[in-house]
């Protein structure tokens, strides 16, 4: 299917099908399955019904290179809306964010600032997550993550399995703690950037996870502990996973999975019930199509579900 996952990550990019297929009722009927509305209170509903299930909840606003420092003002302020509303109901969610949707095409030091005035208001329990965006914005994200770690910043960063460069950019990450997702990746790069096999990805995945859950870097008493997240709807890597951790005498309730919204939610579920920290990641927001898209070529049998709607 690697025809089809080309074909989706090519589609997420074309102005023309993002501006017309969110007119089309069988699209949005699809894209419903992975967010449950397009405001932030569908997004904190979702959150209080995760909530029920003993499941945790990363909530991020759709949305990327804005052009202006306006818009990157209004989604700073979207998103410190939101941390209040968390904040006022207790929720047990977070944020991810987007550097891009902050300004950081503009001006990086603006970028980081609109960072830092979330991370401000966020409580020190929580953490606020940075999302990576294609390749070509590897070392500036990495950069912006080094900065807030080193001010002393309770904040995570989102590290792509498919791209070859990311095992070297591991490894010095560790040492400074935070928090580390890690996910395959959804965008449609090169193969000399990234891996184009799905088990050289998964192989790499797997390494990385290792990495993530030495010993010294998950350490509570290690002044670089460092909090991993496996994010991944893979089960029989989970399985992997959960195989080799309880070899290495790592319990349950020291591993973290995120996932999607509406993806292998039974899975979710399982690994809750197991005592793994379960999250899952629930986006709002109209500009959903690009995103949409990636979800799709993530895992191409997805395309069935939206044949069955189209002809529903």
């Amino acid at each position: 299917m690697s025809w089809a996952r080309t074909a989706l990550l090519k589609a997420s990019q074309s102005q023309w099908l993002r501006e017309r297929a969110p007119r089309y009722p069988f699209v949005r009927r699809n894209v419903a399955r992975f967010m449950p509305g397009e405001s932030a209170d569908d997004a904190l509903a979702a959150v209080r019904a995760l909530a029920a299930k003993n499941i945790g909840a990363v909530l991020t606003a759709l949305g990327e290179n804005v052009t202006s420092r306006a818009e990157a003002t209004h989604e700073t302020d979207l998103y410190r809306s939101l941390l209040t509303q968390i904040s006022e109901q207790n929720l047990a969610a977070e944020i991810s964010v987007k550097l891009t949707h902050l300004g950081l095409d503009l001006d990086e030091n603006f970028c980081f600032d609109n960072l830092l005035s979330l991370i401000a208001i966020t409580p020190s329990s929580r953490t606020t997550w940075i999302d990576m965006e294609q390749s070509p914005y590897v070392d500036r994200t990495l950069h912006i993550y080094r900065r807030a770690r080193q001010s002393g910043a309770n904040v995570g960063v989102c590290l792509q399995a498919y791209l070859r460069r990311t095992e070297a950019d591991l490894r010095p990450l560790l040492p400074l703690g935070g928090a580390i997702r890690l996910v395959k990746g959804a965008y449609n790069e090169p193969t000399d950037v990234a891996f184009p096999r799905k088990s050289d990805v998964d192989a790499n995945f797997f390494k990385l996870t290792q990495l993530m859950l030495s010993t010294d870097a998950r350490s509570p008493a290690s002044p670089a502990h460092l909090r991993a997240a496996i994010a991944t709807h893979d089960r029989k890597l989970i399985q992997k996973i959960l195989d080799w951790a309880q070899q290495e005498g790592i319990t349950k309730t020291e591993l973290e999975f995120q996932m999607l919204y509406g993806i292998q939610r039974a899975e979710q579920l399982r690994l809750a019930n197991l005592g793994c920290k379960s999250v899952v990641l629930v986006a709002f927001g109209s500009f959903w199509f690009p995103w949409y898209m990636r979800r799709l070529a993530e895992r191409p049998a997805n395309l069935l579900f939206l044949l069955r709607n189209l002809l529903t």
